[in-house]
């Protein structure tokens, strides 16, 4: 079986726990405002211009982002890291773009790290149709979920889909106990807002086995790649996030009776 992935990153220790290889699939349904990975939303491979500076002069080179790989090939990709894996209690986690874009392809390749004993984690945003969703989380050891607006207007203005399909298979995962790490992006002026933090602390408080919370603060070190893949960054000049900053809000998320981490 065939899927078209952009990057693989060895020796990620913020994607889950342990020594990890997170594995960056092509395709997102969302087009967030801050993605830090706008290459990944095409769900096709594409070209695109890399701009090398060398003293006064500048060089541009073509470039392509995403390839199709076969399942065999990536899980020889996978297994040449299992070491590291077992050593430190890792194992592999599906990134994106958005895996759950490549059911097939994702499941199978679950299928197989189970078969070898590797610890799975999946970093979704949820948004997708509940069956789907339900089939491959069987096979996931943990999920790493994105969580950024509660109000539906506000999702569909800054991700640009609804959000009553992330908020169901949530609350499905909470509901059957399944092993689940919220990650809730904090964006000045978009979630960081009053009135979404405390909706998003309402929602929390009615969980009865999610109980972890990464906060992750913005920043801006892919606006570069805007410009680069000649999207437009709707995020403008915002400063990035220093970590100091989120001290309040931790305070505010561990009252909810929340482990929270600051970071990945």
């Amino acid at each position: 079986m065939e899927g078209i992935i952009f990057d693989i990153k060895h020796f990620a220790v913020h994607d889950g726990p342990g020594i990890r290889q997170t594995i960056f699939f092509k395709g997102c349904p969302m087009s967030c405002w801050w993605c830090h990975n706008p290459e990944s939303q095409n769900p096709a491979p594409e070209k695109c211009i890399k701009t090398n500076k060398l003293g006064d002069q500048r060089f541009s080179k073509e470039q392509q982002i995403g390839y199709k790989i076969e399942t065999k090939e990536l899980m020889e990709t996978i297994l040449g890291d299992q070491v590291f894996f077992e050593e430190s209690n890792g194992g592999v986690t599906f990134s994106g773009g958005e895996p759950l874009m490549q059911p097939a392809f994702l499941e199978e390749i679950l299928k197989q790290c189970s078969k070898d004993n590797i610890h799975t984690a999946l970093d979704t945003t949820g948004y997708t149709n509940s069956s789907r969703f339900k089939s491959i989380a069987e096979k996931v050891d943990l999920f790493l979920y994105d969580l950024k607006l509660i109000d539906d207007k506000q999702h569909l203005e800054y991700t640009g889909v609804p959000v009553k399909p992330v908020l169901d298979n949530l609350k499905w995962l909470d509901k059957n106990g399944i092993n689940t790490r919220l990650r809730f992006p904090v964006i000045p002026g978009i979630t960081d807002t009053a009135e979404n933090i405390l909706a998003v602390l309402e929602l929390m408080s009615s969980f009865k086995s999610i109980k972890h919370i990464d906060l992750l603060p913005y920043h801006n070190i892919s606006n570069s790649k805007y410009e680069r893949f000649r999207k437009m960054n709707r995020m403008g000049d915002t400063q990035a996030m220093d970590e100091k900053e989120l001290a309040p809000l931790k305070a505010q998320f561990e009252q909810t009776g929340f482990s929270v981490t600051i970071g990945g």
